[in-house]
């Protein structure tokens, strides 16, 4: 069993720079932090393809963009929220 309640550098609403990876130098505020796995959801990086089933919303199905999760390790804070 993972602890949900570790201690990160950055909060829901911070500044980030990414330091590391395939999207270094990229800027955007932390839209999520997910503790239990280390890795944070920034805003307009890692923009990533899902494909979705039929539904109300989308009646032919869709192809729909959003944010991947990018390791905590690999994020710089550059700016505090509030």
């Amino acid at each position: 069993m993972q602890r949900t309640n570790l201690k990160t550098h950055v909060k829901k609403g911070d500044q980030v720079e990414v330091i590391a990876g395939n999207h270094k130098g990229a800027t955007g505020a932390v839209l999520e932090v997910l503790p239990a796995k280390q890795q944070v959801i920034i805003e307009g990086v890692r923009m990533i393809k899902r494909h979705t089933r039929r539904s109300q919303q989308h009646p032919e199905g869709a192809i729909v963009e959003r944010e991947g999760p990018i390791h905590i390790s690999n994020v710089k804070l550059v700016a505090k929220a509030g």
